[in-house]
């Protein structure tokens, strides 16, 4: 049995070392590519730290409706119990969502989550998926055809936990996107084989007038892109 754990949080803000908080942590449960019904969700108590107008426009959770909601010390245990010794995922969650948890264990003094059980979508996207302008969440769920309608109000941890979910299970079925300096290479060795390359071409005698040579450096600058 294979299980994953796919995870979102909200916070306060982006600085938890400058004090910022989580105040919602939502994960869902994958086993063996399938999104079972075992999930955790919990709000979050920041404990007096004020959440601006700008980040309650993203989630739209407000101090008032936290204030009988549990506080971390609380909530981490349950959430370690229920992620368990499985893979847990997250999107762009190596340089946000995992710091951010692990600052929030440590100072409880609760084991952080190890690097080893840590997968980040935004890394597995950009190795797997060629195409895309960006590899924000909303993109790749749109790439995918996954509907975004269940958080057309607002950002929510559950929510997008389980857009998560989904978007994993289809990078977990896409090859990983070709290497572009190989497939050059092979179509450079390929032309190189062509009758015609061979010695006995007729090269070009005379210099290429400059509007020529601006159209060409123009195509290979995109080709080299």
């Amino acid at each position: 049995m294979k299980r994953v754990i796919c995870f979102d949080i909200e916070t306060t803000g982006f600085e938890y070392m400058r004090g910022d908080r989580v105040i919602e942590i939502g994960a869902v449960e994958v086993i063996d590519g399938k999104i079972t019904d075992n999930s955790f969700h919990e709000y979050i108590n920041p404990e007096g730290k004020i959440i601006p107008p700008d980040t309650y426009m993203v989630h739209k959770i407000s101090n008032a409706f936290l204030e009988d909601k549990p506080k971390m010390a609380e909530v981490a245990p349950r959430f370690l119990e229920f992620i368990g010794d499985s893979p847990i995922v997250a999107h762009n969650g190596l340089d946000f969502d995992f710091p951010f948890v692990n600052f929030e264990l440590n100072k409880l003094g609760l084991r952080p989550i190890p690097r080893e059980q840590m997968m980040d979508t935004l890394v597995i996207a950009r190795n797997r998926v060629f195409g895309p302008k960006s590899y924000t969440l909303d993109t790749l769920a749109k790439w995918y055809g996954i509907s975004l309608t269940a958080r057309a109000d607002a950002h929510g941890a559950l929510i997008d936990s389980e857009i998560l979910a989904k978007v994993y299970l289809e990078l977990e079925n896409t090859a990983p996107a070709p290497d572009v300096s190989e497939i050059i290479a092979k179509q450079h060795a390929a032309m190189l084989a062509h009758p015609k390359a061979g010695g006995d071409f007729p090269y070009r005698k005379f210099a290429p007038k400059p509007e020529e040579l601006e159209n060409h450096n123009a195509f290979m600058e995109k080709i080299n892109k």
